[in-house]
């Protein structure tokens, strides 16, 4: 059966060694929605003075994880069995800051004579940092080769908010003594007073998740929102993980990464390991962290919704 269409994954990448490492950071910084200076001299050379003071720290953390993200080998499990659910697509990936790169995706899609591409950016909630980022890039490589379509934000999909509930009832099982935690990757306030919409829908996607939860038969003692990952002295999104945390000592807690489908160092390292220390020493009795959505059936089915 020939392939008529194709779809794009689109995420973020990982790194797989240190040398991979120095790649994603050189890719990330340089990226003008991330460090947002204007002129890419000067933005080259932060990033480069950026790169220098933390790749070995940031070496030290990925060998506490085995020396790699998770994520690409979440991704192709995830490919492997959208393969088989829609024989009649090809299912590549395009990775942002490491290989696989967008030129070598659109390199697979021609080398199977297609040119109808659906891009399914792997970020629930649009962020410039992130969705706009990734699409751009796949679409300045493309220059006009193929005929685009884009999966909007997908966040309020009902199948895709019930593998995420799935997924955080699996950790509960059946305890109603938790507290739940949605962690979403911060952001600097800069970004968001500039138009980005992320911080605005992570809010709403909560919102519908307690919602969605709701019809479960089981409870928590309180559904919050917090936001991990900041990085420098500027203003980022409030409430940080680490001081919501504080409001849980001697408590259970599950956290749950609501910003990612796949799960990556910031799940694994950042989540499970770093945030867990922090919480051991604030006294959180009891702390857990669920799994992404990764490749969960009713994801696959979600899939199935946005494409059709």
């Amino acid at each position: 059966m020939s392939k008529k269409k194709a779809i794009v994954l689109l995420n973020m990448g990982g790194a797989r060694s240190k040398d991979e490492l120095k790649v994603f950071l050189q890719n990330m910084f340089n990226d003008k929605y991330i460090l947002t200076i204007k002129n890419e001299t000067i933005r080259s050379m932060v990033s480069y003075l950026i790169i220098t003071l933390r790749l070995d720290n940031a070496w030290e953390n990925y060998e506490k994880i085995g020396g790699r993200s998770p994520l690409h080998e979440l991704t192709d499990n995830l490919i492997e069995k959208l393969n088989t659910k829609f024989p009649e697509y090809f299912i590549t990936t395009a990775m942002r800051y490491t290989s696989p790169f967008a030129q070598t995706a659109i390199a697979r899609i021609k080398e199977q004579n297609i040119t109808d591409v659906t891009l399914l950016p792997l970020y629930p909630q649009y962020s410039t940092t992130t969705t706009q980022s990734s699409i751009e890039d796949f679409i300045e490589k493309v220059n006009d080769q193929f005929k685009i379509n884009i999966i909007e934000p997908f966040y309020k999909n009902h199948l895709y908010n019930k593998a995420i509930c799935d997924e955080i009832i699996k950790v509960q099982s059946k305890y109603d003594d938790f507290h739940l935690i949605f962690s979403a990757h911060g952001l600097p306030q800069k970004v968001i007073d500039r138009g980005d919409p992320y911080q605005t829908q992570i809010e709403e996607h909560v919102e519908i998740l307690k919602d969605t939860l709701s019809h479960y038969a089981t409870s928590f003692k309180s559904i919050n929102l917090a936001y991990q990952s900041k990085v420098g002295p500027m203003k980022w999104l409030t409430p940080s993980l680490d001081d919501m945390l504080k409001n849980f000592k001697n408590k259970k807690v599950i956290i749950y990464p609501i910003a990612f489908i796949v799960d990556n160092s910031e799940t694994v390292f950042e989540l499970d390991i770093e945030y867990r220390e922090i919480a051991e020493k604030i006294g959180v009795k009891e702390y857990k962290v669920c799994k992404c959505v990764n490749d969960n059936d009713s994801f696959c089915d979600a899939i199935e919704e946005l494409i059709s």
